[in-house]
């Protein structure tokens, strides 16, 4: 198999946005290929310190060769982002200068059609699993899930206008054999969405989307875990998110305005008794987005958007 090409996005954007400074400790919870986490060693050197998650063990040892250059500046954990607090309070309890996020599929998961990612992938069984020890793949949900949990997660985390209507065909295709390929679900999907609607791009886009979330348990702590980053950094110290899709972009644009937000007492009261204090600035305004020149060697760039905050 050809070795799938890696392409971080939003790259120059994105640690640009984290302000990285030699001797500077940062953390990347979504280690992915490692091109963030290498422009981050790069440019913390000499002695600046790197701690990154994945659950994805071949991404993990893809990433530990890209990294070699900096051995010993590094550590890398198969875990969840989620982990972060864990994880800072035995390696880090100081705070860290930086944090990263890239929130979407890696090229390595995308490229590679045995993980089921892609819906280009027909031949292929609807695998999805980020972290390959997962039981739970997008084969068992589309055989297993009752029909109302399947148009709830479709309509939820696809948000899939015709949720309803897919996931009555799921229901009704898999009684006669099981959904076992990635073209059958396909042919199955396309089938739901009325044909004036399927210029809207791939016919499976949202309801893969909607899949891969739920296998992978991707919005489950999303919002707990910013606020504990946020909180995990030291007084000048950045977080830097690159979200793909509405939902993630939603919770980190929140998350970031109630962070940023001082006192919410009613205002006709004399005094605060809430007690909130701001805790951020939010460094953009508005998500920066990828330019033309990556548009034109990265399609894949297209949704993304990066979102900065910098603690007080």
């Amino acid at each position: 198999m050809t070795e799938p090409l890696h392409i971080p996005v939003l790259l120059e954007e994105s640690v640009d946005g984290l302000n990285v400074r030699p001797g500077g400790i940062y953390f990347d919870g979504t280690l992915g290929g490692g091109g963030h986490s290498y422009e981050i060693l790069k440019r913390s050197a000499p002695d600046g310190r790197l701690i990154a998650t994945d659950l994805d063990g071949y991404a993990i040892e893809r990433a530990t060769e890209r990294l070699s250059e900096f051995y010993g500046r590094y550590e890398i954990f198969k875990e969840n982002f989620s982990a972060f607090p864990e994880i800072m309070e035995s390696r880090v309890p100081e705070g860290f200068d930086g944090i990263m996020l890239d929130l979407g599929v890696s090229s390595f998961q995308l490229d590679d059609k045995s993980r089921g990612f892609s819906y280009m992938a027909e031949d292929e069984r609807p695998d999805m699993r980020m972290n390959r020890d997962n039981p739970l793949t997008a084969e068992k949900v589309v055989n297993d899930y009752s029909e109302e949990e399947l148009k709830r997660i479709i309509a939820e985390y696809g948000e899939e206008r015709f949720a309803a209507r897919i996931a009555e065909n799921i229901v009704k295709e898999r009684k006669k054999e099981p959904i076992v390929t990635v073209g059958r679900l396909n042919g199955i999907i396309r089938e739901s969405i009325p044909k004036k609607y399927q210029h809207e791009g791939h016919p499976s886009k949202r309801t893969f989307q909607a899949l891969r979330i739920e296998v992978n348990g991707e919005l489950d702590s999303l919002k707990n875990t910013l606020v504990k980053m946020v909180r995990g950094l030291k007084a000048g110290g950045r977080i830097a998110v690159i979200s793909f899709h509405s939902l993630e972009d939603r919770i980190v644009k929140q998350t970031f305005r109630e962070l940023e937000q001082d006192c919410v007492c009613d205002k006709r009261l004399p005094i605060c008794v809430c007690g909130k204090k701001k805790e951020i600035n939010v460094v953009t305004k508005h998500p920066i987005v990828a330019g033309e020149e990556e548009l034109r060697a990265n399609g894949r760039a297209a949704s993304a958007k990066l979102r900065v905050a910098e603690k007080i």
